[in-house]
């Protein structure tokens, strides 16, 4: 047996991933268990859970693999601030401590931490690690590989060869020019948090318009290689909190102030703030649909992966399916940070030759107990019944047009639930999505919601998307104008949706088709079970916490039904 530990830590999103003989066994962030949203630290609690799920110790590790070389992101932080000296004066003592300090000797630490020989702690390449989690968790022989965020050691933007074993870059793009980079700024422009805001953006700019293209052409250019960044309107070296610069607010007008309320009817500044985020949203897609052209002719591949933060963006995601020319697209549900934990250990697996598995469902965590959750329910004075089917105890607070908490198996990998942890209703009428987003979610108006459809009726409901990515709700699609008004809370403003098709025998399918014997539809609502600035739950008493705090009708934990 040969196992394999990989980690991802120190920036935004740290996770542990257990990969035994070439097969995942474990994945798992740091933020489930310490209850910090994107928790970037390093993720003792998830290996140690990862370790103790598979009942291994840490000293039978072969490996324990980093996701990328902290002396070559020392070297880069270091060399990029001293190139803008002195405009980077500020920022260069807090770079200096920042590298210096635990981010440069995180192998040592792993090493004392987790109690594994130095010798057996290595590290990989930032981009490797997320090619890696792409190609080799998908289905694919040989596939394109496309890699994109704001920056590993140097490289932004890689292109890259899968083909059986092995992984070759084909192109890369170097920081500062950064598709990552763009959309954060733009993120911290629109007054949302960098790392956490951007898919709303994602969701805002639905409601705008792409009027602002003739700016957006000074901050970025599309080239025959791919893109470069306007750099004077971004400032990554001297503003790391926002990432742009004054310049960038005289282009496009004053930013938003973080906690403002939207009030985007008849506002003519939120108005103006979704036409931004449009703009964004058709620029970066461009982008992509450049550098998937340049990925095509440099592989010759049918099929495209794709990893890194931008990844995420479940709307490009749809159009690479419809325009890129690929017939087969992947994303695994943690595309960002957490999934280059996942890439390393897959990588250093098939450097070892070891046999690589198709990453088939998102349910990698730690797994709930009915036991354990009567017995916090019970005492905490909770009137909790064991129920003998949880689908059909479920099913009925659901066709009661109630809002159930749906907690079961193992957690998910990712950052979107996918019936493990999840908050789920019937998707009409529109009034379900309303009490969401306003009173159990507490989030902004605009954010829409996710529906669940069967598998084999997905198309019945929604337009053409790429089979590959529904599972993992990396992708959106057209619903159906036939559907729209059995679907309306589930539908967004531009008439799509970022699906997730649930196969039969899955426990949520088995309850999708429950509750379509009544409806006719095998569609619900499912949103994250999580409240606003919280990671998604993980635990019993995560769940039941959140129950307390939040007016959901009833919480399913396993097979423990707990009712108002």
């Amino acid at each position: 047996m040969a196992a394999v530990l990989g980690i991802s830590a120190n920036y935004h999103d740290a996770a542990a991933a257990l990969v035994i003989d070439g097969q995942l066994v474990a994945a798992m962030q740091e933020e489930r268990f310490t209850r910090i949203k994107n928790d970037a630290s390093l993720p003792l609690a998830a290996a140690r859970a990862c370790l103790a799920y598979a009942k291994l110790d840490a000293a039978a590790l072969d490996e324990v693999v980093f996701y990328e070389n902290p002396y070559a992101k020392l070297e880069r932080v270091l060399l990029s601030t001293l190139r803008t000296f002195p405009r980077a004066l500020r920022q260069f003592p807090r770079a200096l401590a920042s590298q210096l300090g635990s981010k440069l000797w995180v192998l040592d630490a792993l090493s004392s931490q987790l109690g594994v020989s130095r010798d057996r702690v290595t590290h990989r390449e930032h981009h490797a690690s997320h090619a890696a989690s792409a190609f080799f968790a998908s289905p694919f022989q040989r596939a394109a590989v496309m890699t994109v965020d704001a920056v590993g050691e140097e490289t932004s933007t890689g292109l890259w060869l899968g083909d059986g074993h092995t992984l070759t870059c084909k192109a890369r793009i170097d920081f500062p020019h950064s598709l990552g980079l763009l959309y954060s700024a733009l993120t911290a422009y629109l007054g949302f948090e960098v790392n956490e805001g951007e898919y709303k953006v994602m969701g805002l700019a639905a409601f705008g318009k792409p009027r602002f293209r003739a700016e957006f052409e000074k901050l970025i250019s599309l080239t025959a290689d791919g893109f470069e960044l306007g750099l004077a309107y971004f400032a990554s070296h001297t503003n790391t909190e926002v990432g742009f610069s004054p310049k960038l607010e005289a282009l496009l007008g004053p930013r938003r102030l973080p906690g403002t309320p939207w009030l985007l009817d008849g506002n003519a500044d939120d108005a103006r703030a979704a036409d931004v985020a449009a703009t964004l949203q058709a620029v970066l897609e461009e982008a992509l649909l450049r550098l998937a052209a340049r990925a095509k002719s440099l592989t010759g591949a049918d099929a495209l992966c794709l990893a890194g933060g931008v990844a995420l963006n479940a709307v490009a995601n749809g159009r690479l399916f419809r325009e890129a020319g690929f017939s087969e697209l992947f994303v695994q549900p943690a595309a960002g940070d957490a999934g280059g934990a996942l890439g390393a250990a897959l990588l250093a697996a098939s450097e070892r030759g070891e046999r690589r598995g198709t990453f088939t469902h998102a349910a990698w965590g730690t797994p709930v107990s009915g036991d354990v959750a009567h017995g916090l329910a019970t005492a905490l004075g909770l009137t909790a019944t064991r129920v003998e089917s949880p689908v059909d105890a479920a099913a009925e607070v659901l066709l009661k047009g109630e809002v159930l908490a749906f907690v079961q198996g193992r957690f998910e990998w990712g950052p979107r639930a996918l019936g493990q942890r999840s908050i789920l209703s019937l998707p009409a009428p529109l009034a379900v999505k309303e009490r969401l987003n306003k009173v159990i979610k507490r989030r902004e108006p605009f954010r829409p919601f996710a529906p669940m459809v069967l598998e084999e009726a997905a198309s019945t409901y929604f337009g053409p998307f790429a089979p590959q990515l529904a599972p993992f709700m990396t992708t959106v699609a057209e619903v159906r104008p036939t559907a729209r008004a059995s679907l309306e809370a589930v539908t967004h403003v531009d008439g799509t949706a970022r699906l997730q098709t649930v196969k039969p025998d899955a426990l949520a399918g088995t309850l999708l088709a429950r509750v379509a014997k009544e409806t006719g539809v095998p569609v619900l609502l499912n949103t994250s079970l999580n409240g606003q600035g919280e990671p998604i739950v993980a635990t019993e008493a995560d769940a039941l916490a959140f129950f307390l705090a939040h007016p959901i009708d009833a919480l399913l934990i396993d097979n423990v039904l707990i009712c108002r």
